[in-house]
This record gives structure tokens, sequence and C-alpha cells, in this order.
């Protein structure tokens, strides 16, 4: 657009990807091209040195692909020691598995790497040796194992603070020491053959680990442990101890790991360090740490393997934003490393001027005319902390123009939590904002968040800062996914923000019908849209109901933040003060009611229409929550959430489960012939059909009249005329509960036939 840009983020991570964006993506073809002949440069010369060393060549010339390394521990019961994997299959594709093989004598075992095995043997070899937290295998006579928390010595202080016997590593270390409780062995490496070496389709195999490979391991580890003090006095290694925090706390709770490299495998430390030798000689330093950002991403002791998935090759480390140690990894060779050097197929040169820095928002220093900002919220996600694993390969000898940054997360200046503390220093950066922005400014807010406090929260944060919201678009960033069932969303809101330059007043009541409008107008276009691309692309659906939600959300905020008060209260009254448990407020309660609007405007997938509008608030619960369940939906807190949608307090009557993972619907067959008396849930045609369906599930065979002549008992004369809606709801639980429960399912489909070839 040809605008200039001020980019700023307090940690230096998220800058320099936004200084990338701007000089990798952002330059011209001439410099991409020299930016990408650095990185084949560097890359050759590390290739020429690793294959100098022979460490990754066989003797017949296969070179190795991915190195496989597992724990190994002493089992306290028996004595042996156990190689630890949770699967021993390691590849789908291919039928390969690991086998243990006991050794009496030396009390441990050899691991065979096997081919072409049957059916049987891989799934014998889909129960590993650590299965449910616990240590399993075969020498051991007691076939539940032993606790994994035993084994690492798991117990409470004085103080009450979980501790272990693990010992704690040191800045010198990186690989255990001979008597540390958990060992690390190489249990199968992957090859290339030699003839395939230099073709665009490579031919591979596995087996397991020679004489000839270990000693290669041994050479590996005396290079790191000869180089390891020099490569982190310059920075080519990192030196940096890991600090306690939510995210950091795990590896060295759960492996005794006190410093960053100690994530890393000798192999691993050996590519970098050399990689960083190289990278530092040439002028392109600065994009080739984006490049070994990238790596470490993709080589670590935190990269697990996925063969047992049906993919060979190796899983990264920020599949989801937490560090999660493994029971085994994978440690790619350098061979492969090639694939992660940055390629950019188009090229978008920025004719503007840019400033990139780490900068906190509330210092923010130029004037400018639009913001686009992508704030934190709930602690959904502790960048701080896990960002160090980059810092710490970059922090000591950072080239231009990184080397005027801080180079630390500086947790301390962080705007993080929930509380009040949290709102404070949100307010702050936004009113910082809006103060260097013209009255004709504009803001951009990017959220995605699926608790209604949360909305209430932001919308008197960014009332407190002199904003209003003045519009809201859903933007799709992730498609369908199995692996995404449930109350999802697939996009994020962009709140479009502008000065709030009047002093209204408005009254609640006016408030909430404004909202119904709102909410009414924003759903009917996200739809049209929706409509609008099934007509053209014939696909996936763009917004799923938890986007919607977030929609009605964002529809409330428009209309409570235009306003200088409502009821004579300002917005922020309750932003500063610590709430009680439980306590609701105005912004919250008028949240609630935008979901309350949209949720009565939302109906589930397959349910009639005409009926949804007649249901009562325990029956939308009931029928949102089949739908929910039948796409997979199992934790409570989406229960939780649309019974408050639904302003039905006492949903966890309608529950099988209310554990947090594993929530469940009561089934026709958990009610049996409970709550058919009184008002609410009771006095619905839907409890009826449950309790029919019941009675066609009740003995030894299913049968259908029972329900057929319950539902004529208790409807009378009124049976006919509610006909029709008692066959809708018998084959909507028919459809919804085909997976879940499918002994239900089969049962309302016949009394749904049966009703309706019921006849005077």
């Amino acid at each position: 657009m040809g605008c200039d840009v001020h980019a700023s983020d307090l940690n230096p991570i998220a800058a320099m990807l936004t200084w990338g964006a701007f000089n990798i993506i952002g330059a011209s073809k001439e410099r991409r091209a020299e930016i990408e002949a650095a990185q084949k440069r560097v890359a050759a010369a590390v290739d020429a040195e690793i294959t100098r060393l022979g460490i990754e060549h066989d003797k017949e010339g296969n070179r190795a692909k991915a190195f496989l390394y597992c724990l190994e521990t002493r089992c306290p019961r028996t004595g042996w020691m156990v190689p630890m994997a949770p699967s021993w299959v390691i590849s789908k594709t291919r039928n390969v598995v690991a086998k243990l093989v006991p050794e009496q004598a030396a009390k441990r075992y050899r691991i065979e790497v096997v081919s072409g095995v049957d059916a049987d043997t891989m799934a014998l070899a889909e129960q590993g040796t650590v299965q449910g937290g616990r240590l399993v295998h075969p020498m051991n006579p007691e076939r539940s194992g032993v606790e994994i928390r035993t084994i690492r010595g798991d117990y409470r202080d004085a103080d009450g603070v979980s501790r272990n016997r693990l010992r704690l590593w040191e800045k010198g270390d990186f690989v255990p020491h001979r008597d540390d409780i958990f060992q690390e062995r190489l249990y199968c490496i992957q090859w290339i053959t030699k003839e395939s070496l230099n073709k665009g389709r490579q031919e591979t195999f596995f087996r397991e680990v020679l004489p000839e490979d270990e000693a290669r391991e041994r050479q590996v580890e005396a290079i790191v442990r000869d180089n390891l003090a020099d490569w982190q006095d310059t920075g080519l290694v990192p030196d940096m101890a890991i600090a306690p925090g939510d995210k950091t706390d795990e590896p060295i709770r759960t492996r005794g790991w006190t410093h960053w490299h100690h994530l890393f495998g000798k192999r691993e430390l050996l590519q970098f360090a050399l990689f960083n030798a190289e990278a530092h000689k040439t002028e392109f330093a600065n994009v080739l740490d984006l490049t070994l950002c990238r790596a470490l991403d993709w080589n670590s002791r935190l990269c697990g393997w996925r063969g047992p998935a049906g993919k060979e090759n190796n899983a990264h480390v920020f599949l989801n934003q937490a560090l999660n140690t493994l029971w085994n990894y994978t440690s790619r060779s350098f061979e492969t490393i090639d694939t992660l050097l940055i390629s950019v197929k188009k090229t978008y040169k920025i004719p503007a001027s840019v400033s990139v820095e780490p900068r906190a928002a509330v210092d923010c220093k130029f004037i400018s005319d639009i913001y686009v900002t992508d704030p934190p919220y709930a602690d959904a996600v502790n960048y701080h902390e896990i960002t160090e694993f980059f810092i710490a390969w970059l922090r000591k000898y950072p080239p231009v123009p990184f080397d005027g940054w801080t180079w630390d997360s500086q947790r301390t200046k962080a705007i993080k939590g929930t509380g009040e503390d949290f709102r404070r220093d949100m307010v702050a950066a936004y009113a910082a904002m809006t103060r260097h922005m013209p009255d004709n400014g504009m803001q951009v807010v990017m959220f995605t968040h699926q608790d209604a406090g949360v909305w209430a929260d932001l919308a008197s944060i960014l009332w407190a800062a002199g904003l209003r919201v003045t519009a809201a678009w859903n933007i799709v960033t992730e498609t369908e996914s199995a692996l995404k069932e449930g109350n999802y969303v697939q996009g994020t809101v962009c709140l479009v923000l502008r000065k709030r330059l009047g002093a209204t007043n408005a009254r609640r009541m006016e408030i909430e019908a404004e909202i119904e409008e709102a909410v009414a107008a924003q759903l009917a276009r996200l739809n049209a849209l929706d409509d609008a691309w099934h007509e053209r692309a014939n696909a996936e659906t763009l917004y799923t109901d938890g986007d919607l939600t977030l929609a009605a959300y964002a529809a409330a905020l428009q209309v409570v933040t235009a306003y200088s008060s409502i009821d004579r209260q300002p917005l922020d009254r309750d932003l500063y003060r610590k709430l009680g448990k439980g306590e609701r407020t105005m912004l919250r309660d008028l949240v609630d009611y935008a979901a309350q609007v949209a949720n009565s405007l939302l109906v589930p997938e397959g349910f009639p229409r005409e009926m949804w509008r007649d249901l009562t608030a325990p029956e939308r619960f009931y029928v949102r929550m089949l739908d929910m369940e039948a796409k997979g939906s199992a934790k409570v807190a989406d229960f939780q959430n649309f019974a408050k949608s639904f302003a039905f307090a006492d949903y966890a009557e309608l529950m099988a489960s209310t554990t947090a993972n594993a929530a469940s619907l009561a089934g026709a067959s958990d009610l049996k012939g409970r709550m058919l008396d009184g008002d609410g849930f009771a006095a619905t045609p839907l409890r009826q059909v449950l309790f029919a369906i019941w009675k066609t599930m009740e003995g030894k065979e299913r049968d259908p009249k029972r329900g057929v002549t319950l539902l004529k008992a208790e409807y009378t004369a009124d049976y006919w005329q509610r006909r029709q809606k008692l066959i809708a709801l018998a084959e909507y639980v028919e459809k919804k509960t085909a997976r879940t429960r499918p002994d239900e399912s089969a049962a309302a489909q016949e009394l749904a036939e049966a009703l309706k070839l019921d006849r005077v």
C-alpha cells in the first residue's frame, strides 16, 4: 500500500519474525536470490564437515536420514534395564517394528528392527513399555508394571511442593550420567541408500543399531564434550539456564534439564554449532538466524517420531504451545536439514520505509493512523516463556540489526495473567496507542476466545482506553479437521476500533434491544457469506457454531463501547478491582445476553427450524449438546458455556458425566424413569420421547410399540396433533447418537418408524 510501517513487540523473537516478513518476503527478487545462495553455501560447508567426520555414513556409503532414540531406565521390581516408548511401531506404511529381545545375563533388552511383519505383530508393537504412566515390560511378572512416578521418586516436601529424585543436570552436561535414573539409547536408524542419495526420490530403509553405529555415537559425544565449553563461550551453543515458569517447569521437573541446550541431543548440538559458526561468517547472519530457529523447532529432544501415525518423519517441537518431554524422540541428520532452509517462491517488495524494534506497546512513540494488535489473554499462550527456547541460541552474539535489541523474554514486563493487574496493563497499552492516533485513526484488534467473561473484560479495557468498536469481522484462519471436532473455532475476530469522542448515556433496556439487532445482523451477514461460499466452491463450512458465538460477543462490544455510560455507570467501574467468586458484572451480563440471542438464532444442524423457536431452555440445551456430542465435543467447559448461554442453571441433572475432558449427556438409558414429573425438562416432549426410547430398549428385545403406547397415554387426545413433532424429535436423537450411543440410536429409529406407521 506504500505506507510507512513501525512494528514493535516486547519479545525479540516476535520482532525478528516481523523483520523477516519485511526483509525476506518483502525483499526484491535479486536480494532473495542472494539470501538463498548464502543459505546453500552455509549448508554445503556444514554438510562437507559432517561428511568428513563420517558420523552420518555407514561403511556401504548409505547416509542416515533419522536417528531414533528412547529413554531407558532400571525397573525397581526386576532390576532390568528397560527401553521406554509408548509404541514400538516404527513405520505403519512398511510394517516395521522394534522388538525387545531379553538378554538374561545382562538383564537388559536387545532391540531388533524387523520389517514387513504381520498384522498381529504390528498390533503387539503398538503397546510399548510406557502405558498409562507405568513402565510395563515382558520380564516383569506383574503385568500392571511400575508407576513411572515411583521410578522418578516423586514426593512432596515439607512445604507441600512436588519434587522428585532426578539429578539436576549441570551446565556442562549434554548426555545423562551413568547413574542417572533416565538413560538415553539409540534404537533404530533410518538410512538413505547410497544409490539414491542425489536423486529427487530417495529410497530408505530401517535398520537396528550395529556396533559401528554405536562407535559413531561415541565419536559425536567425544566431539561435543571436547568443544561444548568453547561453543558456549562463543555463543554457538546456549549456556542459558531455564527459568522456572508455567511451561518451562516441565523439562526441569520431568527430566532434570536445567539449561536450554539440554533440550538438544549431541547430534543436534554439533549440527547447530557448525551451522552457527558458518552463518556468522556471512553478511546474511541475520537471515540465517531465522533459518536456525526453523531448524531448532524440527530437531531437538522434543521432536517425536511419527511412524506409528503412518508417516515416516518427525514432528516439530511446537505442535502446541508447550515444551513436551518425550519418552522417545527423533534426531534428523544434516542430510535433511536443507529442507528447512527458508524458501519463498514469491516476493512482495515493500516500497515504504519500515522500522522494526522490540518495544512494549505502552512505550509507543510514533503517531500512526492505523494500529494492528494481537493481544494476549487469559494466559492462553505463555509466549514470554516458550520463546526462550530460541532466545537462548541467539542472545549472546546477535548480528545487525538484532545486536541493538534486548535479547531477553522480559518476563517481568510481559502483559500476562487474568486479574486486575493484567487488565490495568492492557488499558495502559491501548491508551498509549490511542494517544498516538489522530481522531480519525483506527485500530484493528485480532481476538479469539470462547469465554464470555474474557470478552466482557475486553469491552471494559477498550472502553477505558477511550476506544469503541465500530465493526467486527470473522476471518477464517483454519479449515475443518477431524482433530478439532467439538465447539472449536475456525477463525479470528478482527475488531475495528476508533476513538470514542462523544459522551452519551444509554439505558440497560435500550442496550439489550440494540444487542438483539446487532447480533441478528452480524449472524445474517456471516450466514450469507457461508451460503455464498457453499454455492460457489461447494466446500466446507466457513463458520462453526463457536465462530458465530464469537461474532455475537463482538456485536455486543460494538453496541456497549459506543456509549460513555450505561444507566449513568461507567463501563470500567469493575475493571480495577478483584471480583468475588461467582460475582457478575453488568458487562458480563450483556455479553452473556448476546450469546443467548445468538443461540436462539442458531439452529443445530439437522433440527427443524420451525420447532427450535418453541423449545424451552432445557430442551435447547439438550438438543444443542446432542449436536455437539455428535461432533466430538467432550469438554465440560462446552456444556457449561452453552448452559450459560441458554440460561439453564440446572444443566448438571441432564449430564451422565461432568469430567473435565470426558463430559457427556445423560442418554435415554441413563435417565430411565427419572425426571418425569414437575416443571422444566420433565414437562417437555423431548423428555417423553427419551422415555419412550428407553421403553423401546427395555427388555430382552427392542419393541417400539411400548414407546408408542407410552406417548399415546401421555398425550391422549393431543397425541395425533403432536405426532409429527414426536417423530422429528426421535429422528433427531437417532441421528445424533449414532456414534455415541448406537443402541439408543437404533431404538430411536425404530420408535420414529413405528410412530410414522401408527394410524387411527
